[in-house]
């Protein structure tokens, strides 16, 4: 008797980064999104390397993070404008990454940031994901995806027209509004770092960035402002040992006087004592009265 085993249809395996689509085919909206996000990765890099000595982490900088499978699949992303994720590789595979895809990693941004072209109310939007009876899905807001699902730990949203800088914190599930500190700044604490706006000059705009301090208050240095701090560390140093050759030089100069009029007066002394001995002295009232011992006074006297 021959018995019918029944085909187990398994479901594709999820797409991975290199099967989903980059770009929801939307355009960068301003341009100091670019150099805002260069700004934000270039100044934060050397802190990153202290806490990840074996290059585990990962900055996107406009790019999707996949939390949901849907048709199409860019309507299952969400592409913050800079975040951060730990203890993940930068590259899988030996491939640049071209999305985060979170149900892949399960390890979720700590931080992200959204750059506000508008008033922000797309990115405090907290519509839930939801489906009517006749099937229709509800996109779901970025503020909820975020807070809901991704569960980022800190979400900052910068309002650039403005200039308003909001940072949230996920605290039982909920993202509560964070206090400035009494620098002005919204603390990081699990990077050790504060984010804040910054007045300044960068790539030929000069406006509010978004911009990192350390914990005791001090900006996070960009490359070209590292490299102009060492350039002047390097000139000060010069000056300093410039200063300090002069000095030298003037000590050596004040040394050289000083054992010349002392030369200058022995001599004076010794060419005195002929005249004092001439004058009816003693040996020894002339060692007396010129500071010399009276064996100098007869070895002069002889000479």
């Amino acid at each position: 008797m021959t018995q019918s085993v029944d085909r187990v249809v398994l479901p594709p395996a999820f797409p991975d980064h290199t099967q989903l689509p980059e770009s929801d085919g939307t355009f960068v909206k301003n341009f100091q999104e670019h150099p805002q996000s260069l700004i934000l990765t270039d100044s934060i890099g050397p802190i990153l390397q202290e806490r990840h000595p074996d290059g585990q982490y990962a900055i996107g900088q406009d790019c999707g993070i996949y939390w949901r499978e849907t048709e199409p699949p860019e309507k299952g992303a969400e592409a913050p404008d800079w975040f951060y994720v730990p203890n993940v590789p930068p590259n899988l595979d030996g491939q640049i990454r071209r999305s985060y895809v979170l149900w892949r990693e399960h390890i979720a941004p700590l931080i992200a940031l959204e750059f506000a072209s508008g008033n922000g109310d797309e990115e405090r939007d907290i519509t839930p994901l939801s489906r009517t009876d006749e099937g229709v899905v509800t996109k779901p807001g970025k503020f909820w995806a975020y807070e809901r699902v991704m569960r980022i730990p800190y979400y900052g949203i910068y309002e650039i027209n403005s200039g308003r800088l909001e940072v949230y914190r996920l605290i039982d599930g909920y993202y509560q509004l964070l206090e400035l500190n009494e620098r002005g700044h919204f603390a990081i604490a699990p990077l050790g770092v504060e984010l804040g706006l910054w007045q300044g000059n960068y790539q030929n705009q000069t406006m509010l960035w978004l911009r990192w301090w350390d914990e005791e208050g001090n900006l996070l240095l960009i490359g070209d402002e590292r490299a102009e701090l060492e350039r002047l560390r390097g000139e000060q140093q010069r000056e300093r040992a410039e200063q300090e050759r002069l000095r030298a030089e003037q000590e050596r100069l004040r040394a050289d006087s000083a054992e010349q009029a002392q030369q200058a007066e022995f001599q004076a002394r010794r060419d005195a004592i002929p005249r004092l001995l001439g004058m009816g002295l003693s040996a020894e009232q002339v060692a007396e009265a010129l500071g010399l011992s009276v064996e100098e006074v007869r070895e002069d006297s002889q000479g």
